[in-house]
Protein backbone atom coordinates (compact mmCIF):
# COMPACT_ATOMS: atom_id res chain seq x y z
CA UNK A 1 0.00 0.00 0.00
CA UNK A 2 1.60 3.64 -0.93
CA UNK A 3 1.08 6.66 0.91
CA UNK A 4 -1.46 8.23 -0.55
CA UNK A 5 -3.80 4.45 -0.24
CA UNK A 6 -2.83 5.01 3.56
CA UNK A 7 -3.93 8.66 3.81
CA UNK A 8 -7.24 8.14 2.23
CA UNK A 9 -7.66 4.79 4.75
CA UNK A 10 -6.79 7.14 7.66
CA UNK A 11 -9.31 9.51 6.39
CA UNK A 12 -11.65 6.99 6.09
CA UNK A 13 -11.70 5.66 9.68
CA UNK A 14 -11.44 9.69 11.07
CA UNK A 15 -14.91 10.28 8.96
CA UNK A 16 -16.36 6.89 10.64
CA UNK A 17 -15.65 7.78 14.36
CA UNK A 18 -16.73 11.42 13.75
CA UNK A 19 -20.17 10.08 12.12
CA UNK A 20 -20.44 7.56 15.24
CA UNK A 21 -19.11 11.03 17.54
CA UNK A 22 -22.24 13.33 16.01
CA UNK A 23 -25.10 10.56 16.91
CA UNK A 24 -23.83 10.70 20.70
CA UNK A 25 -23.33 14.77 20.33
CA UNK A 26 -27.22 14.64 18.87
CA UNK A 27 -25.93 16.65 15.70
CA UNK A 28 -26.19 16.14 12.05
CA UNK A 29 -23.00 14.81 10.46
CA UNK A 30 -21.55 16.05 7.45
CA UNK A 31 -18.52 14.49 5.22
CA UNK A 32 -16.65 17.29 3.74
CA UNK A 33 -14.62 15.42 1.60
CA UNK A 34 -16.47 16.06 -2.13
CA UNK A 35 -16.45 20.01 -1.36
CA UNK A 36 -13.94 20.66 1.26
CA UNK A 37 -11.34 21.95 -1.44
CA UNK A 38 -14.14 23.50 -3.88
CA UNK A 39 -16.74 25.62 -1.80
CA UNK A 40 -16.74 29.16 -1.90
CA UNK A 41 -15.73 30.48 1.96
CA UNK A 42 -17.83 32.59 3.77
CA UNK A 43 -16.04 35.71 4.14
CA UNK A 44 -16.66 38.53 6.93
CA UNK A 45 -19.05 35.77 9.24
CA UNK A 46 -16.37 34.99 11.98
CA UNK A 47 -13.09 36.32 12.49
CA UNK A 48 -10.08 33.45 11.98
CA UNK A 49 -9.18 33.63 15.77
CA UNK A 50 -12.70 32.04 17.13
CA UNK A 51 -12.39 29.96 14.34
CA UNK A 52 -9.14 28.98 15.50
CA UNK A 53 -10.07 28.88 19.30
CA UNK A 54 -13.20 27.13 18.76
CA UNK A 55 -12.77 24.90 16.21
CA UNK A 56 -15.56 26.41 13.49
CA UNK A 57 -16.40 27.31 10.29
CA UNK A 58 -18.67 28.65 8.59
CA UNK A 59 -20.62 27.27 5.85
CA UNK A 60 -23.64 29.27 4.97
CA UNK A 61 -24.60 32.90 5.76
CA UNK A 62 -28.16 33.39 6.36
CA UNK A 63 -31.08 35.78 5.32
CA UNK A 64 -33.66 35.54 3.42
CA UNK A 65 -35.57 32.99 4.99
CA UNK A 66 -31.63 30.99 5.28
CA UNK A 67 -30.60 29.46 7.99
CA UNK A 68 -27.19 30.07 9.13
CA UNK A 69 -25.15 26.95 8.84
CA UNK A 70 -21.53 26.48 10.53
CA UNK A 71 -19.40 23.56 10.92
CA UNK A 72 -17.95 22.48 14.17
CA UNK A 73 -16.17 19.66 15.54
CA UNK A 74 -15.52 17.48 18.62
CA UNK A 75 -13.19 19.68 20.03
CA UNK A 76 -15.57 22.61 19.74
CA UNK A 77 -17.36 23.49 23.26
CA UNK A 78 -20.60 22.91 23.84
CA UNK A 79 -21.24 26.01 24.85
CA UNK A 80 -19.68 27.62 22.12
CA UNK A 81 -22.84 26.06 20.07
CA UNK A 82 -25.59 26.62 22.33
CA UNK A 83 -24.49 30.17 22.63
CA UNK A 84 -24.36 31.30 18.84
CA UNK A 85 -27.77 29.15 18.94
CA UNK A 86 -29.10 31.78 21.26
CA UNK A 87 -27.63 34.67 20.21
CA UNK A 88 -29.04 34.19 16.77
CA UNK A 89 -32.32 33.51 17.94
CA UNK A 90 -32.51 37.09 19.62
CA UNK A 91 -31.76 38.42 16.38
CA UNK A 92 -34.72 36.64 15.14
CA UNK A 93 -32.34 33.90 13.27
CA UNK A 94 -31.78 30.44 12.85
CA UNK A 95 -28.63 28.76 12.74
CA UNK A 96 -27.26 24.99 12.24
CA UNK A 97 -24.40 23.10 13.38
CA UNK A 98 -23.23 20.50 11.70
CA UNK A 99 -20.24 17.79 12.80
CA UNK A 100 -17.39 17.69 10.77
CA UNK A 101 -14.05 15.54 11.32
CA UNK A 102 -10.46 17.56 12.52
CA UNK A 103 -9.01 16.50 9.42
CA UNK A 104 -11.87 18.39 7.16
CA UNK A 105 -11.83 21.41 9.75
CA UNK A 106 -8.35 21.62 9.01
CA UNK A 107 -8.21 21.74 4.79
CA UNK A 108 -10.87 24.40 5.63
CA UNK A 109 -9.03 26.74 8.04
CA UNK A 110 -5.85 26.55 5.47
CA UNK A 111 -8.51 27.78 3.44
CA UNK A 112 -9.91 30.68 5.56
CA UNK A 113 -6.01 31.32 6.99
CA UNK A 114 -3.13 29.98 4.65
CA UNK A 115 0.05 30.11 6.08
CA UNK A 116 1.71 33.11 5.50
CA UNK A 117 4.93 32.94 2.33
CA UNK A 118 7.78 34.11 3.64
CA UNK A 119 10.45 34.97 1.16
CA UNK A 120 14.29 34.70 2.19
CA UNK A 121 16.65 36.23 -0.43
CA UNK A 122 18.53 33.84 -3.04
CA UNK A 123 21.43 32.50 -1.93
CA UNK A 124 24.78 34.00 -3.57
CA UNK A 125 28.12 32.42 -3.77
CA UNK A 126 30.69 34.36 -2.12
CA UNK A 127 33.71 35.31 -4.22
CA UNK A 128 37.34 35.28 -2.49
CA UNK A 129 38.13 37.54 0.33
CA UNK A 130 33.88 38.54 -0.12
CA UNK A 131 33.15 38.63 3.34
CA UNK A 132 29.97 40.68 2.86
CA UNK A 133 28.49 38.05 0.68
CA UNK A 134 29.47 35.42 3.67
CA UNK A 135 27.63 37.31 6.66
CA UNK A 136 25.02 38.28 4.45
CA UNK A 137 24.29 34.33 3.25
CA UNK A 138 24.89 33.38 6.67
CA UNK A 139 22.24 35.70 8.18
CA UNK A 140 19.21 34.88 5.94
CA UNK A 141 20.42 30.85 6.89
CA UNK A 142 20.23 31.81 10.99
CA UNK A 143 16.44 33.37 10.17
CA UNK A 144 14.65 30.56 7.91
CA UNK A 145 12.08 28.65 9.45
CA UNK A 146 13.47 25.72 11.49
CA UNK A 147 11.01 23.66 9.78
CA UNK A 148 11.81 24.77 6.34
CA UNK A 149 15.78 25.63 6.43
CA UNK A 150 16.94 22.27 4.83
CA UNK A 151 15.21 22.47 3.00
CA UNK A 152 15.50 25.83 1.76
CA UNK A 153 19.33 25.10 1.43
CA UNK A 154 18.70 22.23 -0.95
CA UNK A 155 16.42 23.89 -3.42
CA UNK A 156 19.22 27.21 -3.40
CA UNK A 157 21.93 24.37 -3.77
CA UNK A 158 19.82 23.13 -6.46
CA UNK A 159 19.21 26.63 -7.94
CA UNK A 160 22.53 27.46 -8.59
CA UNK A 161 23.42 23.89 -9.63
CA UNK A 162 25.59 23.07 -7.09
CA UNK A 163 27.09 19.05 -7.05
CA UNK A 164 27.66 19.24 -3.45
CA UNK A 165 26.60 20.76 -0.58
CA UNK A 166 29.66 20.06 2.31
CA UNK A 167 28.31 20.66 6.11
CA UNK A 168 32.19 20.72 8.33
CA UNK A 169 32.72 21.67 11.91
CA UNK A 170 34.86 24.40 12.75
CA UNK A 171 36.05 25.27 16.28
CA UNK A 172 33.62 27.92 16.43
CA UNK A 173 31.18 27.57 13.84
CA UNK A 174 29.53 25.52 11.17
CA UNK A 175 31.48 26.48 8.25
CA UNK A 176 28.83 25.33 4.21
CA UNK A 177 30.34 25.43 0.92
CA UNK A 178 29.08 24.21 -2.23
CA UNK A 179 30.92 22.98 -5.44
CA UNK A 180 30.04 24.37 -8.62
CA UNK A 181 31.21 23.60 -11.71
CA UNK A 182 33.46 21.49 -9.75
CA UNK A 183 34.99 24.27 -7.72
CA UNK A 184 34.36 24.56 -3.98
CA UNK A 185 32.60 28.35 -2.78
CA UNK A 186 32.41 29.17 0.98
CA UNK A 187 28.78 30.32 1.34
CA UNK A 188 27.70 30.64 5.14
CA UNK A 189 29.09 30.17 8.85
CA UNK A 190 25.79 28.98 10.81
CA UNK A 191 24.42 28.39 13.98
CA UNK A 192 25.03 24.79 16.07
CA UNK A 193 21.25 25.09 16.21
CA UNK A 194 21.09 25.37 12.75
CA UNK A 195 23.76 22.14 12.39
CA UNK A 196 21.34 20.11 14.69
CA UNK A 197 18.57 21.05 12.14
CA UNK A 198 20.48 19.69 9.39
CA UNK A 199 21.65 16.64 10.93
CA UNK A 200 18.25 15.87 12.48
CA UNK A 201 16.97 15.83 9.08
CA UNK A 202 19.52 13.89 7.74
CA UNK A 203 18.62 11.47 10.26
CA UNK A 204 15.32 10.69 9.53
CA UNK A 205 15.85 11.37 5.58
CA UNK A 206 18.66 9.58 5.08
CA UNK A 207 18.83 6.97 7.44
CA UNK A 208 21.93 8.53 9.05
CA UNK A 209 22.53 8.65 13.02
CA UNK A 210 23.62 11.63 14.76
CA UNK A 211 25.37 9.52 17.27
CA UNK A 212 27.66 7.27 15.14
CA UNK A 213 31.43 6.88 15.61
CA UNK A 214 32.45 5.82 12.01
CA UNK A 215 31.19 6.90 8.27
CA UNK A 216 28.07 6.61 7.43
CA UNK A 217 26.11 6.06 3.67
CA UNK A 218 22.36 7.84 3.49
CA UNK A 219 20.52 8.51 0.07
CA UNK A 220 17.33 10.55 -0.12
CA UNK A 221 15.12 12.12 -2.60
CA UNK A 222 13.57 15.55 -2.92
CA UNK A 223 11.30 17.01 -5.24
CA UNK A 224 12.77 20.83 -5.99
CA UNK A 225 10.28 23.25 -7.67
CA UNK A 226 11.37 25.52 -10.42
CA UNK A 227 9.05 28.08 -11.92
CA UNK A 228 6.03 25.66 -11.57
CA UNK A 229 7.79 22.81 -12.67
CA UNK A 230 9.11 20.07 -10.68
CA UNK A 231 12.22 17.37 -11.00
CA UNK A 232 13.82 15.12 -9.12
CA UNK A 233 17.09 15.63 -7.03
CA UNK A 234 18.75 12.42 -6.33
CA UNK A 235 21.14 12.91 -2.89
CA UNK A 236 23.84 10.73 -1.75
CA UNK A 237 25.09 11.52 1.56
CA UNK A 238 28.28 10.51 3.43
CA UNK A 239 28.70 11.50 6.83
CA UNK A 240 32.36 11.33 9.17
CA UNK A 241 33.09 12.04 12.63
CA UNK A 242 35.57 14.96 12.89
CA UNK A 243 37.32 16.47 16.41
CA UNK A 244 34.20 19.08 17.12
CA UNK A 245 31.41 16.66 15.33
CA UNK A 246 29.96 14.93 12.19
CA UNK A 247 31.18 15.98 8.95
CA UNK A 248 28.12 15.74 6.25
CA UNK A 249 28.84 15.96 2.41
CA UNK A 250 25.53 16.26 0.34
CA UNK A 251 25.98 14.93 -3.35
CA UNK A 252 23.16 16.18 -5.19
CA UNK A 253 22.16 14.42 -8.73
CA UNK A 254 19.58 16.73 -10.60
CA UNK A 255 17.92 13.83 -12.57
CA UNK A 256 16.37 14.47 -15.41
CA UNK A 257 16.40 11.28 -17.74
CA UNK A 258 16.07 13.25 -20.88
CA UNK A 259 19.09 14.80 -20.41
CA UNK A 260 20.84 11.47 -20.24
CA UNK A 261 22.02 11.77 -23.77
CA UNK A 262 24.95 11.08 -25.67
CA UNK A 263 24.24 14.09 -28.11
CA UNK A 264 24.49 16.31 -25.03
CA UNK A 265 28.00 15.39 -23.67
CA UNK A 266 29.44 18.13 -25.74
CA UNK A 267 31.74 15.53 -27.13
CA UNK A 268 33.19 15.83 -31.18
CA UNK A 269 31.64 14.03 -34.08
CA UNK A 270 34.42 11.10 -34.00
CA UNK A 271 34.23 10.81 -30.41
CA UNK A 272 30.51 9.95 -30.57
CA UNK A 273 30.82 7.93 -33.38
CA UNK A 274 34.21 5.79 -31.66
CA UNK A 275 31.34 5.39 -28.28
CA UNK A 276 28.52 4.20 -30.88
CA UNK A 277 30.41 1.99 -33.04
CA UNK A 278 31.96 0.40 -29.62
CA UNK A 279 28.89 -0.44 -27.84
CA UNK A 280 26.78 -1.41 -30.97
CA UNK A 281 28.71 -4.86 -31.25
CA UNK A 282 27.12 -7.59 -28.94
CA UNK A 283 29.62 -8.10 -26.43
CA UNK A 284 33.30 -6.53 -24.84
CA UNK A 285 34.11 -4.44 -22.34
CA UNK A 286 34.13 -0.64 -22.17
CA UNK A 287 36.03 1.13 -19.41
CA UNK A 288 35.09 4.97 -18.04
CA UNK A 289 38.46 6.24 -15.83
CA UNK A 290 38.64 9.11 -13.95
CA UNK A 291 38.74 10.61 -10.38
CA UNK A 292 36.00 11.18 -8.04
CA UNK A 293 33.49 13.98 -10.05
CA UNK A 294 34.85 13.03 -13.49
CA UNK A 295 31.23 12.68 -14.83
CA UNK A 296 31.66 9.13 -14.99
CA UNK A 297 28.72 8.05 -14.23
CA UNK A 298 26.76 10.55 -16.84
CA UNK A 299 28.14 9.30 -19.17
CA UNK A 300 27.93 5.94 -18.80
CA UNK A 301 24.42 6.22 -17.72
CA UNK A 302 23.98 8.23 -21.16
CA UNK A 303 25.87 5.31 -23.23
CA UNK A 304 23.01 2.70 -21.45
CA UNK A 305 20.28 5.31 -22.45
CA UNK A 306 21.17 5.00 -25.44
CA UNK A 307 20.97 1.20 -25.89
CA UNK A 308 17.93 1.49 -23.74
CA UNK A 309 15.29 -0.34 -26.02
CA UNK A 310 12.51 -2.99 -25.80
CA UNK A 311 15.09 -5.64 -27.58
CA UNK A 312 17.93 -5.29 -25.00
CA UNK A 313 17.57 -6.63 -21.32
CA UNK A 314 19.40 -4.03 -19.46
CA UNK A 315 20.81 -4.74 -15.71
CA UNK A 316 23.17 -2.55 -13.36
CA UNK A 317 24.56 -3.06 -10.65
CA UNK A 318 24.93 0.34 -8.67
CA UNK A 319 26.29 0.84 -5.04
CA UNK A 320 24.07 3.67 -4.84
CA UNK A 321 21.73 3.95 -7.40
CA UNK A 322 21.83 7.67 -8.77
CA UNK A 323 19.78 7.71 -11.40
CA UNK A 324 16.86 5.55 -11.76
CA UNK A 325 15.88 4.63 -15.60
CA UNK A 326 13.06 3.81 -17.18
CA UNK A 327 13.18 0.30 -18.98
CA UNK A 328 16.42 -0.83 -16.94
CA UNK A 329 16.64 -3.11 -14.25
CA UNK A 330 18.62 -1.70 -11.62
CA UNK A 331 20.09 -3.72 -8.59
CA UNK A 332 21.32 -1.73 -5.71
CA UNK A 333 24.81 -3.28 -4.33
CA UNK A 334 25.44 -2.57 -0.58
CA UNK A 335 29.12 -2.92 -0.45
CA UNK A 336 29.28 -0.78 3.22
CA UNK A 337 27.84 -3.97 4.88
CA UNK A 338 29.31 -6.73 2.88
CA UNK A 339 28.07 -6.66 -0.88
CA UNK A 340 29.94 -7.17 -3.76
CA UNK A 341 30.25 -6.15 -7.01
CA UNK A 342 31.67 -9.60 -8.12
CA UNK A 343 28.79 -11.48 -6.55
CA UNK A 344 26.32 -9.54 -7.75
CA UNK A 345 28.05 -9.65 -11.06
CA UNK A 346 27.78 -13.99 -11.20
CA UNK A 347 24.29 -13.89 -9.76
CA UNK A 348 22.37 -11.42 -12.54
CA UNK A 349 24.38 -13.09 -15.55
CA UNK A 350 21.80 -15.81 -15.13
CA UNK A 351 19.12 -13.54 -16.10
CA UNK A 352 20.85 -13.52 -19.86
CA UNK A 353 21.30 -9.42 -19.94
CA UNK A 354 22.85 -8.43 -23.17
CA UNK A 355 24.05 -5.03 -21.19
CA UNK A 356 25.23 -4.95 -17.77
CA UNK A 357 26.75 -2.31 -16.16
CA UNK A 358 29.07 -2.96 -12.59
CA UNK A 359 29.35 0.61 -10.71
CA UNK A 360 32.76 0.32 -10.29
CA UNK A 361 35.63 -2.76 -11.00
CA UNK A 362 37.14 -2.54 -7.48
CA UNK A 363 39.19 -5.30 -7.00
CA UNK A 364 40.59 -8.65 -8.99
CA UNK A 365 37.69 -11.18 -8.85
CA UNK A 366 35.02 -8.25 -10.05
CA UNK A 367 37.20 -7.73 -12.72
CA UNK A 368 38.20 -11.40 -13.33
CA UNK A 369 34.17 -11.69 -13.53
CA UNK A 370 33.47 -8.72 -15.46
CA UNK A 371 36.02 -9.97 -18.23
CA UNK A 372 34.69 -13.11 -18.00
CA UNK A 373 31.02 -12.38 -18.73
CA UNK A 374 32.21 -9.50 -21.71
CA UNK A 375 33.27 -12.50 -23.24
CA UNK A 376 30.92 -14.52 -23.10
CA UNK A 377 27.92 -12.73 -25.19
CA UNK A 378 27.34 -9.76 -22.97
CA UNK A 379 28.24 -6.26 -23.04
CA UNK A 380 29.77 -4.89 -19.71
CA UNK A 381 30.27 -1.41 -19.00
CA UNK A 382 32.18 0.01 -16.09
CA UNK A 383 34.13 2.69 -14.21
CA UNK A 384 37.42 2.22 -12.90
CA UNK A 385 39.88 4.23 -10.79
CA UNK A 386 43.15 5.35 -12.97
CA UNK A 387 44.17 9.28 -14.48
CA UNK A 388 44.58 7.91 -17.73
CA UNK A 389 43.69 5.33 -20.34
CA UNK A 390 47.12 3.83 -20.16
CA UNK A 391 47.19 4.40 -16.67
CA UNK A 392 44.14 2.01 -16.65
CA UNK A 393 45.82 -1.12 -18.33
CA UNK A 394 48.77 -0.63 -16.00
CA UNK A 395 46.51 -0.62 -12.91
CA UNK A 396 44.35 -3.54 -14.55
CA UNK A 397 47.45 -5.44 -15.41
CA UNK A 398 48.74 -5.27 -11.76
CA UNK A 399 44.90 -5.77 -10.35
CA UNK A 400 44.83 -9.39 -12.87
CA UNK A 401 48.01 -10.00 -13.96
CA UNK A 402 49.05 -10.44 -17.90
CA UNK A 403 45.70 -11.83 -19.12
CA UNK A 404 45.27 -13.39 -22.88
CA UNK A 405 41.39 -13.10 -22.38
CA UNK A 406 41.76 -9.38 -20.89
CA UNK A 407 43.24 -8.60 -24.00
CA UNK A 408 40.97 -10.11 -26.36
CA UNK A 409 37.59 -8.58 -24.23
CA UNK A 410 38.87 -5.56 -23.68
CA UNK A 411 37.64 -2.68 -26.32
CA UNK A 412 38.11 1.34 -25.19
CA UNK A 413 39.15 2.58 -22.38
CA UNK A 414 37.94 5.98 -21.82
CA UNK A 415 39.36 8.49 -19.34
CA UNK A 416 37.48 11.85 -18.93
CA UNK A 417 37.60 15.07 -16.84
CA UNK A 418 35.35 18.12 -16.37
CA UNK A 419 36.33 21.45 -16.68
CA UNK A 420 34.65 24.77 -16.00
CA UNK A 421 33.05 26.41 -19.50
CA UNK A 422 33.79 29.88 -20.48
CA UNK A 423 31.00 32.64 -20.04
CA UNK A 424 30.16 34.56 -23.08
CA UNK A 425 31.90 37.44 -21.25
CA UNK A 426 35.22 35.68 -21.94
CA UNK A 427 38.66 37.90 -23.40
CA UNK A 428 40.77 36.71 -26.56
CA UNK A 429 44.74 37.29 -25.19
CA UNK A 430 47.71 36.77 -27.14
CA UNK A 431 49.74 34.41 -25.32
CA UNK A 432 53.20 35.43 -24.24
CA UNK A 433 56.39 33.09 -25.33
CA UNK A 434 56.55 30.76 -22.50
CA UNK A 435 52.79 29.86 -22.96
CA UNK A 436 53.27 29.39 -26.83
CA UNK A 437 55.72 27.29 -26.42
CA UNK A 438 53.75 25.23 -23.82
CA UNK A 439 50.86 24.87 -26.80
CA UNK A 440 53.25 23.97 -29.51
CA UNK A 441 54.69 21.37 -27.08
CA UNK A 442 51.70 19.71 -26.24
CA UNK A 443 49.96 19.72 -29.64
CA UNK A 444 53.84 18.10 -31.19
CA UNK A 445 52.50 14.89 -32.84
CA UNK A 446 49.23 15.99 -34.14
CA UNK A 447 48.87 16.18 -37.25
CA UNK A 448 46.96 19.64 -39.12
CA UNK A 449 44.68 17.72 -39.89
CA UNK A 450 43.56 16.35 -36.58
CA UNK A 451 44.40 19.93 -34.77
CA UNK A 452 41.58 21.42 -37.22
CA UNK A 453 39.22 19.15 -36.71
CA UNK A 454 39.06 19.81 -33.01
CA UNK A 455 39.01 23.50 -33.47
CA UNK A 456 36.84 23.61 -36.38
CA UNK A 457 38.51 26.08 -38.12
CA UNK A 458 42.18 26.40 -39.86
CA UNK A 459 45.36 26.24 -37.53
CA UNK A 460 48.25 28.57 -37.60
CA UNK A 461 50.87 27.68 -35.18
CA UNK A 462 52.66 30.74 -35.49
CA UNK A 463 49.30 32.60 -34.94
CA UNK A 464 46.84 31.66 -32.10
CA UNK A 465 44.57 33.33 -29.64
CA UNK A 466 43.45 32.27 -25.85
CA UNK A 467 40.85 33.19 -23.53
CA UNK A 468 40.70 33.91 -19.89
CA UNK A 469 38.01 35.01 -17.88
CA UNK A 470 36.18 37.76 -17.33
CA UNK A 471 33.34 38.08 -14.76
CA UNK A 472 30.66 40.15 -15.28
CA UNK A 473 28.63 41.43 -12.40
CA UNK A 474 25.92 39.01 -10.09
CA UNK A 475 24.46 36.97 -12.50
CA UNK A 476 28.20 35.99 -13.62
CA UNK A 477 30.64 36.20 -10.83
CA UNK A 478 33.37 34.20 -11.88
CA UNK A 479 33.66 34.46 -15.55
CA UNK A 480 32.28 30.79 -16.18
CA UNK A 481 29.58 28.98 -16.66
CA UNK A 482 28.78 25.06 -16.69
CA UNK A 483 31.65 22.54 -17.44
CA UNK A 484 32.84 21.18 -20.41
CA UNK A 485 34.02 17.56 -21.18
CA UNK A 486 37.16 16.46 -22.04
CA UNK A 487 37.32 13.13 -23.00
CA UNK A 488 40.64 10.86 -23.67
CA UNK A 489 39.76 7.69 -25.82
CA UNK A 490 42.12 4.75 -26.56
CA UNK A 491 40.28 2.03 -29.00
CA UNK A 492 42.01 -1.01 -28.16
CA UNK A 493 43.82 -2.70 -31.21
CA UNK A 494 46.35 -5.39 -31.88
CA UNK A 495 49.34 -3.41 -30.97
CA UNK A 496 47.89 -2.53 -27.61
CA UNK A 497 46.83 -6.14 -27.28
CA UNK A 498 50.30 -6.81 -26.90
CA UNK A 499 50.35 -4.86 -23.90
CA UNK A 500 48.06 -7.38 -22.08
CA UNK A 501 48.86 -10.35 -23.41
CA UNK A 502 52.37 -9.94 -21.98
CA UNK A 503 53.91 -9.82 -25.39
CA UNK A 504 55.60 -6.60 -24.50
CA UNK A 505 58.58 -6.99 -21.25
CA UNK A 506 59.24 -3.81 -19.24
CA UNK A 507 54.68 -2.98 -19.63
CA UNK A 508 54.33 0.75 -18.38
CA UNK A 509 52.11 3.53 -18.35
CA UNK A 510 54.27 5.70 -20.82
CA UNK A 511 55.13 2.97 -23.69
CA UNK A 512 51.13 2.19 -23.92
CA UNK A 513 50.45 6.15 -24.20
CA UNK A 514 53.15 6.07 -26.78
CA UNK A 515 51.86 3.44 -28.69
CA UNK A 516 48.19 4.64 -28.44
CA UNK A 517 49.49 8.30 -29.35
CA UNK A 518 51.33 7.06 -32.64
CA UNK A 519 47.71 5.03 -33.84
CA UNK A 520 46.44 8.12 -33.73
CA UNK A 521 45.35 8.37 -29.72
CA UNK A 522 44.41 12.54 -28.42
CA UNK A 523 45.64 12.37 -24.65
CA UNK A 524 43.56 14.70 -22.12
CA UNK A 525 45.86 17.16 -21.80
CA UNK A 526 46.46 17.18 -25.90
CA UNK A 527 42.15 17.47 -25.52
CA UNK A 528 42.38 20.07 -23.09
CA UNK A 529 45.01 22.54 -24.69
CA UNK A 530 42.18 21.85 -27.73
CA UNK A 531 39.30 23.01 -25.97
CA UNK A 532 41.37 26.30 -24.33
CA UNK A 533 42.22 26.91 -28.13
CA UNK A 534 38.57 26.88 -29.18
CA UNK A 535 37.40 29.22 -26.16
CA UNK A 536 36.09 26.27 -24.59
CA UNK A 537 37.95 26.87 -21.09
CA UNK A 538 41.26 28.27 -20.12
CA UNK A 539 44.61 26.70 -19.72
CA UNK A 540 44.19 27.58 -16.14
CA UNK A 541 41.61 25.55 -15.44
CA UNK A 542 43.55 22.63 -17.39
CA UNK A 543 45.96 22.92 -15.30
CA UNK A 544 44.09 23.16 -12.38
CA UNK A 545 41.45 19.79 -13.93
CA UNK A 546 44.48 17.70 -15.82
Amino acid sequence: MNEEDIQQKRRENEEAATKNRARILGLPYLDTRSFEETIPLVPNLLDKEKMHTDYIIPLQKGGNDEHYQFMVTSNTPRSVIEKMARDYANYGEKCDFFLISLSGYRVFMLRYDPPREIHYDDIKIASEGDSETLAQVSKTLNEVGTDKVFDFLLDQADRLGASDIHIENLRDAIRIRMRVDGMLHPVANIERDRYRIFMGELSSRAGISTAATTPQSGHMQKDVFVDGVSHLLNIRVETIPTMYGQDAVLRLFNFDESLLNLDLLGLTQAELSAIREVVSHPRGLVLMVGPTGSGKSTTLYSIINALNSTERKIITLEDPIEYGITGISQIPIDTTNGGSFADGLRSVLRLDPDVVMVGEIRDGDTAKTAIQASITGHLVLSSFHANTTAAAFSRMIDLIGTNPIFSSSIRMVIAQRLVRRLSDSKEEYEPDEATRKYVLRVLDGLTKEQIETELRHEWDPNNFKLYKAHPNGEADPFGYKGRVCIMEQLSVTEDIQKFIRGDVEDVNTDLIEKTAKGLGMITLEQKGVLAALRGDTTLEEIGRVI
